[in-house]
């Protein structure tokens, strides 16, 4: 991965979204953010109706939306060829089972409980970015 492919971040809630940027810039992330606020604008955003699309380095995805609920939208993410292999990492504040099941049913690549302290949910961010932006070999774009 390189430092130009976007970071795709599904969350409607504010503070999250300013927390996340915060940990992006204070871990040194470069990667570009997209913001979409809910689950018809991330399935817009990524699977467009008008075949624009962006094309991520990987989503990290919330899953209390509105419009569209976070499952939903990582289940039409993974039916579809194009969304099929990017890394899909559910950034929630859900603890119960049955989402933690359901995401990794849909084929969740992680599941991560969103820590209420910034200083964990910067070092949470720090560690994503590690793995799935440097250490994880991503299939080739022609996959």
């Amino acid at each position: 991965m390189n430092d130009t492919e976007p970071i795709v971040l599904v969350d409607d809630n504010e503070d999250d979204i300013v927390l996340t940027r915060r940990a992006l810039e204070r871990n040194q992330i470069e990667n570009p953010l997209v913001i979409a606020r809910d689950g018809a604008e991330a399935l817009e955003l990524l699977l467009g109706a008008n075949g624009e699309t962006v094309k991520p380095a990987m989503i990290l995805l919330d899953l209390k939306l509105p419009k569209v609920d976070g499952l939903s939208v990582l289940k039409r993410l993974r039916e579809d060829t194009r969304t099929s292999l990017i890394p899909i990492v559910v950034l929630t504040s859900s603890k119960q089972d049955q989402d933690v099941i359901a995401g990794y049913a849909l084929h969740a690549n992680s599941y991560i409980h969103k820590p209420v302290d910034f200083d964990q949910f910067s070092e949470a961010i720090r560690q994503i970015g590690q793995y799935w932006l440097h250490l994880n070999e991503a299939p080739p774009a022609a996959a």
